[in-house]
């Protein structure tokens, strides 16, 4: 029943047309056309990863996790339900718009919407990226790691290390509390840091070139007020990345390459 990878991130935004801009020209994703109110950006081989709907509320997030098939699926739902969390098994039009099998729907202790599901769709056309990238690296370690605040950093280690199955890589106490959770290869997929209120801080996505993240900063660095901080390299995954403002209702999100993976085993602190 163990979760996978992070398989998509759904974001809420009524600017539609600024995302694809961003997501594409600056990130380098794949625009895939889904008509109406809704945008999907491809990073790899599956028809999409990043999901931005004008029909949720701005702002809005769904982090979409992913299991190895259909019982594991009903394990993790029924290991949810004997907890106290409450379960939504989501109908066949949620599945077809999230391009998976099966999806179900529950909320972390912070109020995060969380789906987890199986049967990622494989695109029938190789990957193009929107810009001139080598591309990204995902796969089975997934579209990359987000960073969550939490107002409560004890309770979402819980939920998330003693429920989920998530595995602590390594965890800081000073200036602030936070978390670094691995569920596959890559150093973390899932840092949970304590702060006032519920938000998401950044979205990484590990690129294959040094080349590439240096193309994406000089093309950040062009727009105003774009870059949030400048290019550097974290002790913990080694990543070298520089965060870029969307201003689009996504705080930050960071473009990376060359990183770790975790040193930790299951970890308890």
């Amino acid at each position: 029943m163990a979760i996978q990878a992070l398989g998509y991130l759904g974001i809420g935004s009524t600017k539609l047309d600024d995302w694809s801009d961003f997501a594409s020209g600056v990130l380098g994703m794949q625009a895939v056309d889904r008509g109406g109110r809704m945008r999907a950006f491809r990073m790899d081989d599956r028809k999409q990863r990043l999901i931005v709907d004008g029909a949720m509320a701005d702002g809005e997030r769904v982090f979409g996790w992913e299991l190895e098939d259909a019982r594991a699926l009903d394990v993790f739902a029924a290991r949810l339900e004997v907890a106290g969390v409450e379960v939504r098994q989501e109908g066949a039009a949620l599945a077809d718009q999230r391009c998976v099998g099966s999806v179900i729907s529950f909320s972390d202790p912070a109020g995060n919407r969380l789906e987890a599901f199986h049967g990622a769709q494989v695109a029938d056309t190789p990957f193009r990226p929107g810009r001139d990238i080598s591309g990204f690296r995902a796969g089975p370690l997934g579209m990359g790691h987000v960073l969550l605040v939490v107002p409560d950093i004890n309770a979402a280690l819980d939920f998330y290390r003693d429920l989920l199955g998530f595995r602590i890589s390594d965890f800081i106490r000073t200036p602030v509390s936070a978390y670094f959770l691995h569920v596959n290869p890559r150093h973390h997929s899932l840092a949970l840091v304590e702060g006032p209120k519920s938000a998401m801080h950044h979205l990484m996505m590990e690129l294959y070139s040094f080349d590439d993240v240096g193309q994406g900063y000089d093309i950040a660095l062009a727009e105003q007020d774009r870059v949030a901080a400048k290019l550097g390299r974290h002790p913990n995954d080694l990543m070298t990345s520089f965060y870029t403002r969307t201003r689009l209702g996504l705080s930050l999100t960071g473009c990376t390459a060359k990183g770790a993976v975790h040193r930790g085993g299951s970890g308890r602190a």
